[in-house]
């Protein structure tokens, strides 16, 4: 009987590089697109893009990790080496070199301190580019007739800070602008307020703060996008938080501290008794109104399946960032190698060109001169000295031979009107004029009479 033979095996599939790292990538970012991983920060690494480059490691591990700009501007700690955190982001896959990364969204610093951490370094930062320096305080209005508040509108500093204002200045235009100042949406509740007042240009003079409370209490005062709207805002600020004893840094970028609210009244008041309190209810509806419209729009855009392309967009955008930070990590390294050895040979041809100093062969030059100025100048001299002799002789016989010699002796010298000089009485006839050249002067003559005659003994 003929036997049928039968194979199990699976049928085999062939990947490429390419499309196995896109499957793995999908894989990976389906599962892990919001995970929270706790490790040491090492490696780090700040592109000039402003993209962070670091690693989270443990005892038995490590994972390569990013956190691009748009991130990283929002980070309440920066990374840097040695710093335990705990890293919120989703698992991805970097293609051009088929490593597994965490795209991080999120740090917070783990431990004992980590807020003062968080404090130090922002505040470092903010010094270095100069947005404590006193150059840039502004003066506060002698007489403002406007003034902004930023703060909770239901606590007492608001009342306290009133209450001043309406004892020391009354008719004050006052507008307070309601913000959270603790909790999730204190920080872009305060920007707001602050950006308000600054593109409205209305008030003459802000004051932002709030009560006293702990470190954390305070915090969203030590927020970088609070501090950079106190510094961008385009009239005078006064931070107003917490108690005395209480630094935040938004006090040392602000314009002018006050220990405490009420203190910031005082201040800004001119001693005055009447106040005008207003809200700006109008601006609070239209606010809320663009916050609904923009929801729906936003609902609209999700149901019609644009996350998905948003994300394959992100993904692509995120590949190229670090792909573009790595060309410029090497054209970095490769202009520091062309510089260095550009540098070695400018050292080479200066060395060359010392060897071959003129100075030194112009000094050998002047010197053989000088010896030869020194052999030749007692004959160049007595050369001299014959020549004057001899010129002397010369001249004194030129001078025997001269004409105007022989004038002195007596002699004249006559010449037609022409000036040809008349040696031969046949030459002239009667009436001719001549002229006569004597030593001293000349005469204009007429002839009377010519004698042609030999002179005797000739």
């Amino acid at each position: 009987m003929e036997q049928l033979g039968l194979t199990f095996a699976p049928e085999r599939r062939t990947f490429s590089v390419s499309e196995l790292t896109a499957v793995v990538r999908s894989l990976l970012e389906d599962v892990f697109d919001n995970v929270w991983v706790a490790g040491e920060v090492s490696n780090c690494r700040r592109a000039p893009s402003g993209h962070y480059y670091f690693t989270l490691k443990d005892e038995q591990a490590q994972l390569k990790c990013v956190c691009f700009r748009q991130n990283a501007m929002y980070l309440k700690v920066k990374p840097q080496d040695g710093l335990e955190v705990l890293c919120r982001g989703r698992i991805g896959v970097y293609e051009a070199r088929g490593e597994y990364q965490l795209y991080v969204e999120t740090i917070q610093p783990q431990g004992h301190g980590a807020l003062q951490l968080a404090f130090e370094q922002l505040k470092r930062k903010l010094a270095a580019e100069g947005l404590f320096d006193d150059e840039r305080k502004r003066p506060l209005p002698r007489l403002p007739r406007r003034i902004g508040i930023v703060t909770s509108p239901g606590g007492a500093v608001i009342a306290d800070m009133v209450r001043v204002l309406e004892r020391r200045c009354p008719g004050l235009h006052i507008r307070l602008y309601p913000a959270q100042v603790q909790g999730p949406n204190a920080v872009p509740e305060i920007v707001r307020g602050l950006e308000h007042f600054s593109e409205t240009g209305w008030p003459d003079v802000v004051i932002v703060g709030r009560g006293g409370g702990s470190l954390e209490d305070l915090w969203a005062f030590n927020e970088e996008p609070v501090v950079r709207a106190i510094a961008a805002s385009t009239v005078p600020v006064v931070s107003a938080v917490g108690h005395q004893t209480d630094f935040t840094i938004a006090d040392f970028v602000a314009d002018l501290r006050a220990p405490t609210p009420s203190a910031a009244a005082e201040i800004v008041a001119p001693d005055k008794a009447e106040l005008l309190a207003g809200l700006q209810g109008l601006e609070d509806r239209a606010r809320q109104a663009v916050r609904y419209r923009i929801a729906r729009l936003q609902k609209r855009l999700l149901e019609a399946g644009v996350e998905r392309p948003a994300a394959l967009l992100r993904h692509r955008l995120r590949d190229r960032w670090q792909r573009n930070d790595e060309l410029d990590l090497r054209l970095r390294e490769r202009m520091v190698g062309l510089l260095r050895r550009a540098e070695a040979r400018l050292r080479d041809r200066q060395h060359e060109l010392a060897e071959l100093d003129l100075r030194v062969q112009l000094a050998r030059r002047q010197s053989r001169l000088e010896g030869l100025a020194q052999r030749l100048e007692p004959a160049v001299r007595q050369r001299l000295e014959r020549a004057g002799r001899r010129l002397e002789v010369l001249d004194r016989e030129l001078h025997s031979l001269s004409p105007v010699a022989i004038l002195e002796r007596g002699y004249a010298i006559v010449s037609t009107g022409e000036g040809a000089i008349i040696r031969d009485a046949d030459r002239v006839a009667a009436d001719d004029r001549l002229h006569v050249r004597l030593h001293r002067g000349r005469l204009a003559v007429r002839v009377e009479a010519v004698d042609g005659g030999k002179e005797p003994g000739r």
